[in-house]
């Protein structure tokens, strides 16, 4: 059996890998377009590679994906981040359980994941071939013909086929599975920060609030965690959610909306109220600028007094009852307007890509054309930031190398 794996990134490795484990005596290709093998995991994680996440618990782990999770609730169940951990310790890579459940190699390097899966393929004697665009696929007899975009590179036949592009920004770069049969869902941008230029919230980048609450104004969406000011705007695990899970909504806005943030992390208004009128009756004299509630930081906390139109140097006694409405106001909805947004790092995510109505959820075979799998982001699966979309890439990756 000859089998053919286009891309050579995280899910193709693990896949055409997979493929000779359930059926040794296969010949394998890897075809990557590029001149590099690997490259968005050389560059994942700040140079690290946020290899899985340590969140055990399916259910739970499932929710990560706003798109994609039914199917990867129930593929979790073959090889989950557990499996995934167990996988790269075997084989000489030991790993480390960030506080954040994050998931790196212990060398604090992506060169450790790469080195294993490029040793694993070598020594199942997987062929990768460099600079092999695929310009078609179609099918003659009961095989399958890839077509490569170089003139020179003449065409070559497969028995079955793993396709492990990732994911694709524009629809032109799945046109070529369309015309397939398959379904394409229209690819937006995921996991991006919010650009406010109009924010005056920019001149405090670099300060981080751990536990916030975010919303999108108008919408049911709602993200939670540690929020980041940059230079630009907003970043950080409260913002990336909101992204992810508003990929859609968001670009049908052309990234111009509201943004709702809660400092407190504390949902319930009159708590917070409670809060601060005990501030009051414990430390009356205290200057309010000198006294943070939440500690919260020092810079943001009086960017917040002054946002009220609140003197600084009021004492808490001296606030009244309409002093402290404006500050649980500001405290639990804080307003920004967005306007645009910014890659994360280096990294894209794609909402969209083929269709999983036009996938079979179980094998990861396609409905219109037995032979071809899919596996990683060139489906209509993505996830949150913190290791899932690798997580997404090596379970898929598995099942499809089954090739059932």
């Amino acid at each position: 059996m000859k089998v053919a794996v286009i891309g050579g990134g995280a899910a193709g490795f693990f896949s055409a890998i997979h493929v000779k484990e359930n059926h040794p005596s296969a010949e394998v290709t890897i075809f990557e377009k590029s001149k590099k093998i690997l490259s968005k995991v050389k560059i994942s994680g700040g140079g690290r590679c946020n290899v899985t996440n340590g969140c055990t618990d399916i259910s739970i782990l499932s929710k990560a994906y706003p798109r994609g999770s039914k199917v990867l609730k129930k593929a979790f169940h073959e090889f989950n981040t557990k499996d995934t951990m167990e996988w790269f310790e075997s084989r000489g890579v030991p790993l480390v359980i960030q506080e954040d459940d994050c998931v790196f190699p212990r060398s604090q390097s992506s060169q450790s994941i790469i080195d294993c899966l490029v040793g694993e393929a070598r020594q199942k004697k997987i062929r990768i071939e460099l600079s092999h665009g695929i310009k078609s696929i179609r099918r003659q007899g009961e095989r399958w013909i890839l077509e490569f975009t170089k003139q020179e590179i003449r065409p070559k036949e497969f028995d079955k086929i793993i396709i492990a592009t990732g994911g694709s920004p524009k629809r032109r770069g799945l046109e070529w599975l369309e015309e397939l049969g398959h379904k394409i869902e229209d690819p937006v941008p995921s996991l991006f920060t919010f650009n406010m230029p109009n924010e005056d919230v920019t001149e405090l980048m670099g300060i981080v609030v751990e536990h916030t609450q975010t919303r999108i104004s108008g919408t049911k969406l709602q993200g939670d965690g540690p929020l980041l000011i940059t230079h630009w705007g907003m970043s950080g695990p409260a913002i990336l959610k909101l992204s992810a899970f508003g990929a859609r909504i968001l670009s049908e806005k052309s990234y111009e909306f509201q943004i709702q943030v809660n400092w407190t992390n504390i949902s319930d208004n009159d708590k917070v109220r409670k809060d601060l009128m005990d501030i009051i009756s414990s430390h009356p004299q205290k200057i309010l600028a000198n006294y943070r509630p939440y500690a919260l930081p020092d810079r943001l906390w009086n960017y917040l007094i002054k946002k009220c139109g609140l003197p600084q140097e009021k004492r808490w006694n001296e606030l009244g009852k309409k002093g402290v409405n404006q500050l649980v106001n500001r405290l639990t909805n804080d307003i920004y307007s967005v306007k645009g947004k910014t890659t994360f790092k280096e990294e894209f995510v794609t909402c969209g890509g083929v269709s999983l109505d036009s996938i079979d959820r179980k094998t990861m075979q396609s409905k219109c054309c037995p032979g071809i799998y899919f596996t990683g982001e060139v489906m209509d699966i993505d996830g949150i930031t913190g290791g899932y979309n690798f997580q997404g890439a090596w379970t898929t990756a598995f099942i499809a190398g089954k090739l059932k």
